[in-house]
């Protein structure tokens, strides 16, 4: 198969967060001509909240690539003179392909369009590619990792997708598959997924420049919405059976970290794991207390709480926790929140 670096493409690169980063790294290492990278406009970030650019745009400028971070693409919207700027940028860069990793920011049909006209040689565009973090369709939207493993699923992966005007409803390029281990959070998880579809996006590439890359329709069934992570989602409810509560601590680390209140103060839980059985305890209930961890009463069994972090303070393993926070048996966890939607299996 023959190489980016044997026959460099033209690429335009949009992307934010580090998991585009490592795809615009491995795309640029392997020998494409990256000719203009598109990224959100740097936010504040830190105590200090001061401007702070993306990881891509980071990797752009220490390369010295071209960038365009407009704060919106449509043309008729509130950035139109953004928008119009890129698009200048867009068509003057005259690439073979866009591809898009977390970019933040939708494609409006005309950059659709432009990455599909005639290049000024003559030659034909690859149009806009996707790495979409999921299995199509299982996972289409903003949380594909997070709600993978919130769903218990066994295995997630990465899908190179031909973008059209649907949501992450384009057609299928190139597929892989990647187990979902018991312990993976969202933070672990993402860095594989992010690996994976480094690697899988050259290949797509690579297949594109031998005329190899075959387009295959999405099924019209198992499709879920993986919806945006909000922060009212890190409330832990009692509730509901251990598995569940155990399977979203891992969802919401690093974000919004779940969330328990003792004693009126909300505690974050970093690390849990479904305990023994409970003898009708009311959920929320504290049932032991030591060493080994902190047991909570859920609806099914009990939780067994690994990591805590109280406000301000760092992330401890249970033992150190208990040092300096006060936690005995029959104690009782707010179960005051309501049960919110339950995601798809």
């Amino acid at each position: 198969m023959k190489s980016l670096a044997e026959k460099p493409l033209k690429v335009i690169f949009a992307g934010t967060p580090e998991f585009a980063r490592v795809a615009l790294e491995r795309i640029h290492v392997a020998g494409a001509q990256i000719v203009l990278v598109l990224s959100q406009p740097d936010r504040p970030a830190g105590r200090g909240m001061k401007l702070q650019a993306s990881s891509v745009k980071q990797y752009a400028l220490q390369h010295g690539m071209p960038i365009a971070q407009p704060q919106g693409l449509r043309l008729d919207g509130k950035y139109a003179a953004d928008a119009a700027a890129a698009r200048d940028a867009i068509l003057q860069a005259d690439a073979d392909v866009m591809v898009v990793a977390a970019y933040g920011l939708i494609l409006p049909q005309w950059v659709l369009d432009a990455m599909l006209t005639l290049r000024a040689d003559g030659s034909k565009r690859l149009g806009c590619l996707n790495i979409h973090g999921s299995l199509l369709p299982r996972w289409r939207g903003a949380a594909p990792i997070h709600r993978a493993i919130e769903a218990g699923d066994a295995h997630t992966g990465v899908t190179i997708m031909q973008m059209d005007a649907g949501l992450d409803t384009g057609d299928m390029l190139l597929q892989q598959t990647l187990p979902i281990a018991e312990d993976d959070t969202t933070a672990t998880l993402h860095d594989k997924v992010a690996e994976l579809g480094a690697n899988l996006v050259v290949q797509a590439l690579e297949r594109a420049i031998q005329g190899e890359l075959r387009a295959e329709k999405q099924a019209q069934d198992g499709v879920n919405y993986a919806h945006k992570i909000e922060k009212h989602e890190a409330a832990i409810r009692w509730s509901e059976d251990a598995v569940s509560i155990c399977r979203r601590v891992r969802a919401f680390n690093p974000f919004p970290g779940a969330s328990a209140v003792l004693n009126g103060e909300s505690i974050k839980i970093w690390r849990a794991e479904p305990g023994p059985a409970t003898a009708d305890a009311p959920v929320g209930t504290v049932l032991g207390v030591g060493d080994a961890g902190i047991f909570v009463a859920a609806r099914d069994a009990s939780v067994r709480l690994l990591e805590l972090q109280r406000p301000g303070g760092k992330r401890l393993p249970a033992a150190d926790f208990l040092r300096g926070f006060d936690v005995q048996v029959g104690m009782q966890f707010d179960v005051s929140v309501a049960t919110r939607d339950a995601v798809a299996p």
